[in-house]
């Protein structure tokens, strides 16, 4: 997980073909959450116990992997209301893909009539340049609301998920009209680098690199040519390292740039100087003006007004804290830095192959110690058959560029 500076990674396991012995040493080390420091010393970082009364972002055995609910939740609004109706959306879910269709059909009703109940309590959340937008997006969820309940009638999973999906996407775009400005000020001491206010779309694209032992991509079974992921960059928690992102993948930055590391815990990419780096006479990252640009450690702890900045959790008292976006989605995006210096972040980022048996409760080590800038909504599956040496052909930015600033 950290920058790569030589030959090696400055921290973190080094690449390893097979990870299942890997997986039983970390089992057996008390579950270091995703093997994050074999680093500088050989010596893993100490476990995070949550402190009392906190409870950690991946802990307990119903942990919230889904990375559309972790958007929603990330969003700065406070409505009661809307929560109300998301919970039910998302137990309707859970609730049928366990078959339990008499308490999907309770969840279904119960979101219909929480609307109902409380649709002034919406619309009066929502930001007054967007009210006359949200009256018929309330409108709308209705409808989707009253074909949801019908649906979960006659338990066909995929006609209830998809309905599913088209009330919970609108409840969310509702949410987001609820933000009235940008929740903080980036500190002035950042001035002139990107960030990202709100949140934008990117594409990434991978095909398999020209020494690929299998020509295609072996998906569970299914046989593809490329991996298409599409990513949500969030601004609203890490505006710092999601403008730098987009920024970067809008300049096609890692258009053509090898995957230097996947070892079933990361995906990681980012190195102009390729596997190992092999290329010395590249920098390690992102130049602009002659200048090798780097970016803070950007980390939000739950219930504070604004991000961290340079600091983890530990050392600014948040030791065992939730995160606003916690890294406990399959394809969450993080950062790459150097072990011991949390400002080294430039161009190199990841994908978390996220493993809720290798993060058990209180022990997640990557939040709050890594920035965490959004999460993989679709293809997140293919990344497992990603290999070292595969190309991303096109990182393409579908949205969010009109949120980008330098100010």
């Amino acid at each position: 997980l950290r920058v790569r500076t030589g030959s090696r990674m400055c921290a973190g396991p080094p690449v390893e073909r097979n990870a299942a012995p890997r997986r039983a040493m970390l089992r057996d080390a008390a579950g270091l959450a995703l093997g994050a420091a074999l680093g500088a010393g050989g010596a893993p970082l100490p476990s995070l116990a949550a402190a009392k009364g906190i409870r950690a972002s991946s802990q307990g055995s119903q942990v919230n992997k889904d990375p559309q609910s972790l958007l929603r939740l990330g969003l700065p609004i406070d409505c009661p209301a809307a929560r109300a109706v998301q919970q039910d959306l998302e137990e309707l879910r859970g609730n049928a893909l366990k078959s339990l269709w008499s308490k999907a059909v309770s969840n279904a009703k119960s979101a219909r009539n929480n609307l109902a109940s409380k649709r002034s309590a919406l619309l009066a959340a929502v930001a007054d340049k967007n009210k006359e937008a949200a009256q018929p997006l309330v409108e709308s969820l209705g409808v989707k609301l009253d074909a949801l309940e019908a649906a979960t009638e006659t338990a066909k999973l995929d006609d209830v998920l998809d309905k599913q999906n088209a009330a919970v996407s609108a409840l969310g775009e509702l949410e987001e009209m609820m933000i009235a400005k940008y929740p903080f000020e980036v500190p002035s001491e950042y001035k002139g680098l990107p960030r990202l206010y709100g949140r934008g779309t990117v594409v990434v694209t991978v095909r398999r690199g020209p020494d690929a032992e299998e020509p295609k991509f072996n998906v569970d079974g299914e046989l593809q040519d490329k991996i298409v992921a599409t990513l949500v960059v969030d601004g609203y928690n890490a505006p710092i390292t999601a403008g730098n992102f987009i920024e970067l993948c809008s300049k096609g930055f890692y258009d053509g740039m090898q995957v230097q590391r996947a070892d079933g815990f990361v995906v990681q990419t980012g190195d102009p100087r390729g596997i190992e780096g092999a290329d010395e006479s590249k920098p390690v990252g992102y130049v602009k003006d002659g200048r090798l640009r780097k970016i803070p450690l950007e980390v939000f702890p739950q219930g504070a007004s604004a991000p961290l900045y340079g600091s983890t959790f530990d050392e600014e008292g948040f030791g065992g804290a939730a995160a606003t976006l916690p890294f406990q989605a399959y394809g969450a995006l993080g950062m790459a830095r150097e072990e011991y210096d949390a400002d080294s972040a430039s161009s190199q980022w990841f994908w978390l192959l996220f493993d809720s048996d290798l993060t058990p409760a209180g022990k997640n080590l990557l939040d709050g110690r890594y920035s965490n800038f959004g999460y993989t909504v679709r293809g997140a599956e293919g990344l497992r058959a990603v290999r070292v040496g595969d190309i991303i052909e096109s990182t393409k930015v579908v949205s969010g560029m009109d949120k980008l600033a330098y100010e």
